[in-house]
């Protein structure tokens, strides 16, 4: 994706409308703020404590209690997450607990997983999607970088080393890249910045100096350009805070000043405030929370007070580091006229394919189509995790995916919006890990039924992210089975148990309960695939005692047993859910009996054979289905 013009900072010249109105469409807006803006300060060294303050940066005013840390461990750092987690790392005394926050809703911490090395005072920081850690106390000083992937919880890896070993290393970050700042590598205190990239592994090089030799965890925040680090010990507590651009390798330079000479302050910003709060003063630990206007030299200003003085807290936020991205706006959703595709309704034209097993080994691709255009695929980004035969939901803005294999049988869920090309994120956990599992919902729930092999349903609110919680159970334990749905019904047809069954079964989904039989296929199979309308549910395809190319339907609002719809243009097996809205259902990839790259469609109305759509960018099967935001918006 290209840089989005034109840009408040470089807004040089005259640009022509009709150049502006393309590059908004094909690059995206001027970067937009993703997070709520809230700034967190965890722990407290002195009288060992787990309270997590909260308070909003675009306002003033006391913090509020968000809730606990696992542990009473301080002394780790700041900078660590994206809007939707903020992590706290290390601790005191030496730890290698990784601990997350879910930022949009109060409550406790969870664990994430372990550092490579145990250790308090770390450096780094984190783009939208990896978090970066420099060097640390442990006791002694290191020069450990390791790092974690932000959606994905799990263990620290290895990321490279930095210059020289240091403890009490401050941090900071652009969307790009992490900074390790200052320290004390015993006994010298240092001046010097570390930085690495963070897309990449690999040790860190230098990048400048701080404008006063400064320990002890000078606490570092900043915007999309510009960084800030302030206070620590020289050895004397100061009130200093430097600033730097990230772009440009260089020195710091004096910014302003703190209210209160101190050192292991918590800090946290988003695009236009810088805040620092609590931390140790020369003769008493601090509750203070001051702030500064980033784009503005000058001295800070009182912001409010914590709920009590914090001595060396972790800190982050939801809108600082890498939160400030182009929010695109990619020209496949425009309609020649240039006017947004709707969606919703069964109106939406944008189908996902998630996942799956691919001839050229990129298990974690999401594939594009338009339903109405006919045509080959495209990319549009990756699992966060790469799993295959996992369930497959979504709303008319936002897809989910839910258990699967990668490589061995996992409980995430992951989720992306339709409206912008990227990623998976993060959403939570099943309630079960298991692969062949099978999607169903309408625009508000999702649930995932069945797997390898148990008769257990759950379900998530598409709109909220977060674990599944348990709805009920199909009338047997199977996995290989098709989802399917209506606004009211979540439909589920087939699959094995071991053996396999012809059995058709639904669930009201504002209900939660067990599943009641609706009929049945024309034959035993499993692992078939499907596609809807808001009236019609379809099936093609599936295996027993062979690959078949049946194509049969259902009237989901009336039970009974399928009639005959017609045939795939080739006999194909683990289709999975395909894309559709109220008019088209595309049966995508397979197995025939290797992986297919056959695409082909039927007009759900009316009764007759598929049609060729195009081709897959690779064979593909397994996936973790398709989602379409007509589809899944039908209500």
């Amino acid at each position: 994706m290209g840089e989005s013009y034109p840009r408040r900072d470089q807004a040089r010249g005259l640009w022509k409308i009709n150049d502006i109105t393309k590059n908004i469409k094909e690059d995206g807006t001027y970067p937009q703020q993703g997070g709520a803006g809230k700034g967190f300060a965890a722990g407290n060294n002195d009288s060992p404590s787990i309270e997590i303050d909260v308070v909003s940066i675009k306002t003033t005013g006391n913090s509020t209690d968000f809730g606990d840390l696992i542990s009473s461990d301080s002394n780790g750092t700041s900078c660590r997450g994206n809007a939707t987690r903020v992590i706290f790392v290390g601790g005191s005394p030496a730890s290698n607990l990784i601990q997350y926050i879910t930022p949009t809703s109060s409550g406790n911490a969870a664990d994430f997983g372990d550092l490579s090395v145990a250790r308090l005072m770390i450096g780094g920081g984190s783009s939208t999607t990896r978090a970066v850690n420099m060097g640390g106390q442990t006791p002694g000083a290191g020069n450990v970088i390791d790092f974690m992937t932000i959606p994905s919880l799990g263990n620290a890896t290895d990321f490279g080393d930095m210059n020289y070993s240091n403890r009490q290393v401050g941090g900071n970050c652009s969307t790009t890249r992490a900074f390790g700042m200052g320290g004390d590598s015993q006994p010298s205190i240092q001046d010097r910045i570390d930085m690495v990239e963070m897309s990449t592994t690999g040790n860190a090089v230098d990048f400048g100096n701080l404008k006063t030799h400064t320990a002890s965890c000078p606490q570092g925040c900043g915007s999309v350009t510009r960084g800030l680090n302030a206070g620590g010990q020289t050895p004397s507590y100061t009130a200093v805070i430097n600033t730097f651009n990230y772009g440009s390798l260089g020195n710091c330079v004096d910014f302003g000043d703190l209210t209160q000479a101190r050192r292991l302050a918590a800090a946290f910003s988003d695009t236009q405030r810088g805040c620092w709060a609590g931390g140790i003063e020369p003769s008493a630990n601090s509750n203070i929370i001051d702030f500064v206007t980033i784009s503005s030299f000058g001295n800070a200003t009182d912001f409010g007070d914590l709920t009590q003085t914090k001595d060396s807290p972790q800190s982050g936020s939801d809108s600082h580091q890498g939160i400030e991205t182009f929010q695109p706006r990619a020209p496949e959703l425009y309609s020649p006229t240039g006017k947004v595709v709707p969606s919703g309704g069964g109106v939406g034209d944008i189908c996902l394919n998630i996942g799956g097993s691919k001839d050229d080994g990129d298990t974690s691709r999401i594939g594009f189509i338009q339903i109405s255009t006919l045509g080959n695929e495209t990319d549009f980004g990756d699992q966060s995790v790469a799993a295959q035969t996992g369930g497959s939901v979504g709303s008319s803005t936002r897809a989910v995916c839910g258990g699967g294999y990668a490589p061995s049988n996992t409980n995430v869920i992951q989720y992306l919006e339709f409206a912008t090309k990227g990623n998976m994120a993060d959403f939570g956990d099943k309630t079960n890990t298991v692969q062949n599992v099978a999607g169903a919902g309408n625009d508000t729930r999702g649930l995932f039924m069945g797997g390898e092999t148990v008769n257990v349903v759950d379900y998530i609110t598409i709109a909220t992210v977060g674990n599944a919680t348990d709805f009920g159970d199909l009338l047997a334990n199977k996995a290989g089975s098709a989802g399917i749905e209506s606004t009211t019904r979540a439909i589920n047809a087939g699959g094995y148990t071991p053996s396999r069954i012809d059995v058709i079964e639904y669930f009201t989904i504002s209900s939660t309960g067990d599943a009641t039989n609706f009929g049945d296929l024309s034959s035993a199979r499993s692992q078939l695939g499907s596609v809807n309308s808001s009236t019609r549910a379809v099936f093609g395809g599936g295996f027993y005692p062979a690959v078949v190319n049946i194509i049969e339907y259902i009237t989901m609002a009336s039970t009974g047993d399928v009639t005959d719809f017609g045939d795939l243009t080739q006999a194909r097996s683990t289709l999975k859910k395909g894309g559709s809205n109220q008019t088209r259902g595309v049966f995508i990839g397979g197995l025939d009996p290797g992986n297919s790259n056959v695409m082909d469609y039927i007009t759900i109305a009316s009764t007759s054979n598929a049609t060729d759509f195009g081709d897959l960018i690779s064979p593909s099967a397994q996936f973790s289905g398709s989602q379409s935001n007509g589809h899944g918006g039908l209500s």
